[in-house]
């Protein structure tokens, strides 16, 4: 055997030994539902959207059940600029006006989401593009005002009406059980109906910990751009449960964007999601390290 074949056998032997170890996850997964809040560079970045894509559906093919749960804030910024809106955040929600709530839509739902689905489809997969109000899947009820601070010396505080923001009350899992049944992948725009009809803007940090908690998920994941959760010294903490949590929050080291993730992963964990999960989405195939691998990336979260 010459040496150049002995390279490739020993090659070939190093991918089978990475599919071995990969083997004992792979048992233990198999069958169980696993919810995946998909959002940051992750969405933007042509080869990150690709590694999302392929993770999910490799996840599909052996045997696990992905549900995928996408955000939108900066394409829907950028389109409420184009339409000469100026987008307005209170306490990390878009104030979210009649006009707002159009583009909302149209950005989320009728863009992004079909992207996603095709991206995964186009790749060898079976997705199916839902909003929460597809099948009565989220319903939802508006959100009551937040609290707005001007900052200065003796700040006034404020509460200022969110509009057409809402938070979920129930979530209809029915839809996504018979899709997971035969063998589709649902990707959820994070909208909400409320008995009226009438439709809000749901956070979707919010809207995947209320889906993953309505299914029992075994996973909740949530693709971010930094390591996880960071101490005051800037260093990931890879294990955190709700004392410490709480502790970081009254801190203020867990703040701005970061407290709905975590807000949404103790809330799944009291209705019964497994464990919690916050990680890196800019490196490639991060959920297969975190499902697939011993030492994992990011966060965990747990009961």
């Amino acid at each position: 055997m010459t040496g150049r074949k002995r390279t490739d056998v020993q090659a070939s032997i190093d991918k089978a030994k990475v599919l071995i170890e990969a083997l004992p996850y792979i048992k233990t997964f198999a069958g169980k539902t696993v919810v995946i809040k998909y959002g940051g560079a992750a969405m933007t970045d042509g080869a990150l959207k690709r590694s999302v894509a392929l993770d999910v559906i490799l996840m599909r093919c052996v045997g696990m059940h992905p549900v995928v749960v996408h955000g939108g804030g900066p394409e829907i910024s950028r389109a409420m600029e184009r339409a000469g809106l100026r987008p307005t955040f209170i306490s990390g929600f878009r104030v979210t006006d009649r006009e707002t709530m159009k583009i909302v839509e149209m950005v989320m739902v009728g863009q992004i989401n079909q992207e996603l689905v095709a991206l995964i489809n186009s790749s060898g997969g079976s997705a199916v593009g839902l909003s929460g109000k597809d099948g009565g899947l989220i319903r939802a009820k508006k959100s009551g005002p937040a609290t707005a601070a001007e900052p200065s010396a003796d700040p006034v505080v404020s509460e200022v009406d969110l509009g057409f923001v809402g938070e979920v009350v129930a979530v209809d899992e029915r839809v996504l059980l018979a899709l997971e049944r035969d063998g589709f992948t649902p990707v959820v725009a994070p909208t909400g109906v409320d008995e009226a009809g009438v439709t809000y803007n749901i956070n979707a940090d919010l809207a995947a910990g209320a889906i993953a908690s309505a299914l029992r998920a075994e996973k909740l994941i949530f693709l971010t751009d930094t390591d996880g959760i960071l101490d005051k010294d800037d260093a990931l903490l890879p294990t955190l449960n709700r004392q410490k949590v709480e502790q970081l929050i009254a801190d203020g080291v867990i703040s701005g964007g970061m407290l709905p993730k975590v807000r949404a992963c103790l809330t799944a964990l009291d209705n019964g999601v497994g464990k919690t999960h916050i990680v890196n989405g800019t490196i490639p195939h991060a959920l297969l390290l975190e499902f697939f691998t011993s030492e994992g990336v990011g966060t965990e979260i747990v009961g």
